[in-house]
């Protein structure tokens, strides 16, 4: 897996308008979320279509309030581990709304953000354990800055305002993970 231009190989594109131009700031950090569509279900091609402005409002109650919504992430991570990529992470997704990370606000000037298929509460799987793992080394390779400690979740740049990625992800387990050297 290799970043090559801001995006990443080997995955499924699915371009989002739901960006624009970062600010010249070195891409420095690293945003985990989760998100589910309809909240707490799974599969059926939902997140993808709000990422991307075309989220029928009609085909969910819940889609109706936030239809019109206009945010995206640079990467998906499905439960079967399956990554999408709908930003380039040269350019800055609209993830993180209002944030402050580190002293600086707005991280979405700074930051790539990967959103997990799940909510706080249910158990992430192997599948995205594993493809986070492998996607995270990919951006640390190809972004430098993002380095373990600059890696958090949404709830801590958020705080009082967002609770993901949760209390069901496991930050030492991926944390200790990246610390282990590939392969072993």
């Amino acid at each position: 897996m290799r970043v090559q231009d801001g995006w990443l190989d080997d995955v499924v594109r699915c371009p989002s308008a739901h960006c624009n131009e970062r600010p010249h700031n070195e891409v420095s950090l690293l945003v985990i979320h989760n998100i589910s569509l309809p909240p707490g279900q799974f599969g059926g091609g939902y997140v993808q279509s709000f990422f991307r402005g075309q989220l029928d409002p009609a085909a969910h109650p819940y889609f109706a309030e936030i239809a019109a919504l206009r945010v995206s992430a640079h990467f998906l991570i499905e439960r079967d581990g399956a990554i999408t990529q709908f930003v380039s992470c040269d350019e800055r997704a609209w993830h993180a709304g209002a944030s402050r990370h580190g002293g600086r606000d707005n991280c979405n000037d700074f930051s790539i953000g990967i959103e997990l298929e799940g909510t706080d509460e249910l158990p992430y799987t192997e599948e995205q354990y594993a493809a986070l793992l492998s996607l995270t080394r990919a951006l640390q390779q190809a972004y430098p800055a993002i380095t373990n400690s600059r890696i958090t979740g949404h709830e801590f740049i958020a705080p009082g305002r967002k609770t993901d990625p949760g209390a069901a992800f496991k930050w030492q387990r991926y944390l200790a993970a990246l610390t282990t050297p590939k392969g072993t």
